[in-house]
């Protein structure tokens, strides 16, 4: 039997994407030594982080 996760993943998303945007994600997947699942959940993060900046900044200027 397979080990039990403590968080586990049981969601699957799919995405369609070109030649050249996947070229590009091999290229990264190659130079970082990471999975498509990695680079995108690190994605995921920079994004939250950059716009609950940005969120921030216009409560502050507000």
């Amino acid at each position: 039997m397979g080990r039990m996760r403590e968080n586990p993943r049981y969601n699957v998303i799919s995405m369609r994407i070109s030649d050249e945007e996947r070229e590009h994600l091999e290229h990264l997947m190659s130079t970082t030594q990471k999975s498509v699942s990695d680079i995108m959940r690190e994605a995921m993060e920079y994004f939250s982080a950059k716009y609950e900046l940005q969120a921030n900044l216009k409560r502050k200027a507000a």
